[in-house]
């Protein structure tokens, strides 16, 4: 394991979207606004704002037009939205959105249950979501959900990960992001698969996003900045999830990550006690316990007071 040296890591907060739709309560378009832009000012690269999916199949999003055109858009954050096919994409530009976070699963039991479509059928829709921000001059990443394992197939061969790649990068995207949708990988894996990708397309733009289902999550992050990535996904408090793996928990904590990240040495610019105080702030939302652990128990130099001693 190695020190980070100053080493520059980008943070991406998913909670306001991958999290929000998870949760069974709707949070209020006011608060999600407040949220937001409070999470704005603490250092982050990019912001998932919400989905441009319809309202029917995602109600916990149902806002997200208002919420794009109410929050507060601070200097040197990219404020992104996940852009399901061309009339989301219509209505993402409607809303001045910085990227399009396009998503499709490398398995095709998970594309057709989490899509309902096969993987060929949402390359085709996705490619023309592609040729539009084209058109709009608007970046586009692709989240590729599963390459990791998926929990109906099993194992997902590398070759058909690296195939989905490959596609993507000739239809001119700016950024892939490797998505433990279901928290599957583990660390000699995930940095096998980022030393490849890296190696083979140098000019895209990589993210890793784990999810914590089966307490790997810190190491699997460990594992990709140390096989060279620079931009990771996290979710603040370690809310979401992923309806198609029983029992799994959220993604990784955005406190707990950056702690870890900022204690090893690299560099995150990120504010860790105004992230504590927005985990406190995002449990009142969600009315349910985080579960992050340094929201609870704060940055390991956090003092306390000794006992006091009672003599008998």
């Amino acid at each position: 394991m190695k020190n980070g040296n100053g080493t520059r890591l980008h943070i991406n907060e998913v909670a306001t979207r991958d999290g929000f739709q998870m949760e069974s309560r709707f949070i209020p378009t006011d608060d999600k606004v407040a949220l937001i832009d409070r999470l704005g000012g603490l250092g982050y690269a990019k912001i998932e704002v919400t989905s441009f999916t319809s309202a029917k199949a995602i109600p916990a999003l149902r806002d997200g037009e208002e919420v794009m055109h109410r929050i507060a858009r601070r200097p040197g954050v990219v404020y992104t939205a996940l852009v399901p096919n061309v009339r989301g994409a219509e209505r993402a530009l409607e809303s001045r959105i910085d990227e399009f976070n396009i998503v499709m699963s490398v398995s095709e039991t998970h594309n057709l249950s989490n899509l309902r479509m096969t993987r060929e059928q949402s390359f085709a829709q996705l490619a023309d979501v592609v040729a539009l921000a084209k058109q709009a001059g608007v970046p586009v990443n692709v989240s590729l959900s599963c390459v990791f394992g998926c929990p109906m197939e099993g194992e997902v061969p590398v070759p058909s990960v690296l195939g989905w790649i490959e596609r993507f990068a000739a239809l001119g995207v700016q950024g892939v992001t490797l998505c433990d949708t279901t928290g599957m990988a583990y660390p000699i894996q995930v940095q096998a698969l980022c030393e490849r990708v890296i190696a083979a397309w140098p000019a895209l733009d990589w993210t890793a996003h784990f999810h914590n289902t089966r307490g790997m999550g810190l190491a699997n992050t460990v594992a990709a900045v140390e096989a060279g990535i620079r931009r990771l996904d996290m979710s603040l408090g370690g809310i979401g999830g992923c309806p198609y793996a029983p029992g799994a928990t959220g993604n990784v904590a955005t406190e707990d990550v950056v702690h870890m990240l900022q204690c090893m040495g690299y560099e995150t610019a990120m504010d860790l006690d105004g992230l504590i105080a927005a985990a406190a702030e995002l449990a009142l939302l969600v009315a349910h316990e985080l579960p992050s652990q340094v929201s609870r128990s704060g940055h390991r130099l956090t003092r306390h007071a000794p006992p006091a001693h009672r003599r008998n």
